[in-house]
């Protein structure tokens, strides 16, 4: 017996951010100064689009 399940890209992007991404964000907007980055509700992809907007952030900042 073979069970396929679909991908839904949507539904994926749509559900709520894990906790490793909550505790992440949480992390670097603190670090980055910037609190307001950080809300409980977000969506996953909104999750792990500001993660990585804040690390390139924190990363530049670092380099001067």
């Amino acid at each position: 017996m073979q069970i396929q399940m679909r991908y839904d890209a949507r539904a994926v992007l749509s559900e709520q951010m894990t906790r490793t991404q909550g505790l992440k964000l949480k992390q670097l907007s603190e670090e980055a100064y910037q609190p307001a980055q950080y809300a409980r509700d977000l969506s996953f992809a909104e999750a792990a689009r500001r993660i990585q907007a804040l690390e390139a952030e924190i990363e530049l900042a670092n380099s001067f």
